[in-house]
This record gives structure tokens, C-alpha cells and sequence, in this order.
């Protein structure tokens, strides 16, 4: 097994205590990571989404870690989970995104909140790659300000017909269901959340590719124009969208900052190989203070990132077992955007080192913390941006009657 990964177990595990179980899926993880690795890499020098790994993640069986099992997941905790994402990050965002739309925001979304029938139907396909899900809620004026989507819904005849535009979607040209958040227009305060068939008339989808990295992670642009969704796809309440979607943020924040984590372990990897075979100077590059500087950097952002993480997902798991309880999702919200907003610039930091340290060789593709460079940056304004973070975290220490936006 990856030391880094490793070390990471062993030191929940002297707290935690895992399972034999638990300690098998993280083993599976960590094979599927491996497996990945070669077309990852070879998909991100090509620019085009990795359809592979899907496949791959499936074959070992995470992509239904948390889960229930008679939905055919694992049922395991948000912390396996974020434990595998987390390996799952050192090969750079590509499938870790693709991962955390399908599971933290899609397959857990409908877990928390669709009927029984929505559940039967879309979980257990989400688990065995038999469809891919993709979570619509920005839009070109709608990104840390989601209560002012435009993207509407009138009823008709039993059914909703939706219009709008969503924007930055992951997965969303290759998705077969995608989560939609909408405005009535009848009731424009009410927002609803409905799961919408991607073969559906009237929707059309274009892949954004103009991207800084994320190369082997589909996002796009999704166009709405009259198209019809059946009331049983109604996901929660009718008029109760914005709570499926900050708790699909919720989710979604945790796994971003397990990624980062990834990411922060990836950059170290590559900086102990580089320093122990690159010579400058007469000596090898390891050798030299700076560049002991930089990896003692990335050292201790691992450390930093890991237990704000950690404590998050334990924090989150919770909050699930009394959603009712106002204070634990208080606590949670708040420890989860410590940790996504903790983790994310530490990641983009650690990536940066690791270029510093490859020298001009880092500033390419072909090194391999050039990939990691480029998919760090994302990870400080997707799923909420620093200052929205910044704010979250403010208020809540600040108390209530503080909130930026009251």
C-alpha cells in the first residue's frame, strides 16, 4: 500500500479503530488508485475525459463506500470515504471530481432525500457505473450566490417544464440523471430540486474544455428549454430545493478537502523522488537547505490538512445520525468549511512547491506535479469559494445576527 496512504490509516486507526472490513475497502482503494494512475496520465496529456476510470473504481467496488447496502453500496462511514477520495487524489482531480459529484453530492443526495422508489432506482445503478450523476445548481450569474438562480419551473399537466441555463457542471455532458435546482414560477421564493433524465427533449449540453486543468473531468454548460419532468422525480420537498443543496454542498465540501489531502501527499511524493535523483551543484537537490525548506512546507501541510478533514467527516456522519438537531449542523457546516477552506489552500500551496522544486521541468504536464498544480487552483472557489468560506466561518464564530448576508 502507498506509505503516505498508509500512514494515514494507521493514524486514524489507533483512534478509530477500524474494522476488518473498513480496512479491506481502503485496501481496494488504494489498488484502484494504482490501476488508475497510467490513464489518468495518459487521458490528462491528451486533454480528454477518463472514462476508464469509472470502470476501474467499480471493478474494486469504492464507488459506493457510503452507501447503504441494500441500495448495493458498502454502507461503510463518510470517513472511509473520505479516506479513499483521499488516495484517490494523489493522481490530481480528474476522477476525484468525477468521484464526488456521483457519490458526495449525486448518490448521497438522493440517499438522504429521495423516496424509496428513487432510491431503488438510481442508487444502485450510481454504485455499479450502470449511470453517472451530475449536480446542477451554478449558473453563469448563480455560483457563491445560489438563492439567486434563474433556471425555473412551471407545472403543467403532472409534470414540471424547466427552462434555464446551468453552468460549470461536473459530469454534466456525460451524465445520464442530473439533480436540477430550479425557481417556481408561480412562487418565485420556492426553490425545488428535481432529477432530470439527460436524453430528456429540450436539453442540451456543451463540454467546457477551455479549462486551467481538470482535463480528464467533464464539466459543462446544460441548456434547458421546455423540458418535461415527471412528479415523481421531485427530489425532497416541493419548494425545499435549497436544503438539498446545501447539504449536497455539505458533502461535496468534505470531499474536496480529502482530495486536497491527496493532492498534498502527491506533491510530497514527488519532491522526495526528484530530491533524491536530480543533482545541481555537485550534490543531490536534497541535500541543499531550500529545497529541505520546501519539502519540511509540504510536510506540514499534509498535517494541517488531514485532521480539520478528518474531524469533519466524523463531525458530518453525526449530524446524519440526528439531522433534526440544529447545533450538530451547525457544528458541522462550520467544521467543513475549516476543513475544505484548510485544505484547498494547502494544497495549492504544496502543488506550487512541488514546482519550485522540479525547476523548469515542473512547469509542464509531462512532470508530474504539473498536473497537480493546475487541479489544485480549482479546489479554492468549487464548492465554495475562500471568501464565501471565509464569511461561513466568521459568522459562526461571531454569533448569530452576524452573518454577511442577514
Amino acid at each position: 500500500m502507498e506509505k503516505l496512504f498508509q500512514q494515514s490509516i494507521e493514524d486514524l486507526n489507533s483512534v478509530c479503530k477500524f474494522t476488518e472490513e473498513e480496512l479491506m475497502i481502503l485496501d481496494n482503494a488504494d489498488k484502484a488508485t494504482e490501476e488508475m494512475a497510467a490513464p489518468e496520465f495518459e487521458h490528462y496529456l491528451k486533454h480528454e475525459v477518463n472514462l476508464e476510470a469509472p470502470k476501474i473504481a467499480q471493478k474494486h467496488g469504492i464507488l459506493g463506500i457510503p452507501i447503504k447496502k441494500e441500495y448495493g453500496g458498502l454502507g461503510s462511514s463518510h470517513l472511509i470515504a473520505v479516506l479513499a477520495k483521499e488516495r484517490l487524489g494523489q493522481l490530481g482531480l480528474g476522477f476525484s471530481s468525477f468521484y464526488n459529484v456521483q457519490v458526495f453530492l449525486g448518490a448521497l443526495s438522493i440517499q438522504r432525500w429521495g423516496n424509496e422508489a428513487q432510491k431503488q432506482r438510481y442508487l444502485k445503478a450510481a454504485v455499479n457505473n450502470e449511470l453517472v450523476l451530475a449536480f446542477a445548481l451554478t449558473e453563469p450569474e448563480a455560483g457563491s450566490d445560489p438563492a439567486s438562480l434563474k433556471t425555473s419551473y412551471e407545472r403543467r399537466d403532472g409534470k414540471f417544464v424547466l427552462n434555464g441555463t446551468k453552468y460549470l457542471i461536473t459530469n454534466g455532458s456525460i451524465a445520464d440523471y442530473i439533480i436540477v435546482f430550479a425557481r417556481s414560477k408561480e412562487k418565485p421564493t420556492e426553490i425545488s430540486a428535481l432529477i432530470v433524465d439527460a436524453k430528456s427533449y429540450g436539453v442540451s449540453r456543451m463540454p467546457l474544455t477551455a479549462k486551467i486543468g481538470l482535463f480528464t473531468s467533464d464539466t459543462a454548460m446544460i441548456e434547458l428549454k421546455d423540458v418535461e419532468v415527471p412528479e415523481e422525480n421531485l427530489l425532497g420537498e416541493l419548494g425545499k430545493g435549497m436544503h438539498v443543496a446545501y447539504a449536497g454542498l455539505l458533502n461535496g465540501r468534505i470531499g474536496v478537502a480529502s482530495g486536497c489531502i491527496g493532492i498534498i501527499e502527491g506533491s510530497l511524493n514527488a519532491v522526495i523522488a526528484r530530491s533524491k535523483e536530480r543533482v545541481q551543484h555537485g550534490k543531490l537537490i536534497g541535500k541543499h537547505q531550500l529545497i529541505q525548506r520546501h519539502i519540511a512546507e509540504i510536510r506540514q501541510n499534509l498535517e494541517m490538512a488531514k485532521w480539520p478533514t478528518y474531524f469533519a467527516a466524523m463531525q458530518r456522519a453525526d449530524y446524519e445520525k440526528d439531522p433534526n438537531n440544529r447545533a450538530l449542523m451547525d457544528e458541522a457546516e462550520l467544521r467543513t468549511a475549516l476543513a475544505k477552506k484548510i485544505a484547498s489552500r494547502l494544497a495549492f500551496e504544496s502543488a506550487d512547491r512541488a514546482v519550485q522544486v522540479f525547476g523548469g521541468f515542473g512547469y509542464s504536464l509531462l512532470a508530474p506535479v504539473g498536473e497537480l498544480f493546475c487541479d489544485s487552483r480549482v479546489t479554492r472557489i468549487y464548492e465554495g469559494a475562500d471568501e464565501i468560506l471565509e464569511l461561513k466561518i466568521a459568522s459562526e464564530v461571531l454569533g448569530k445576527g452576524f452573518e454577511a448576508y442577514s
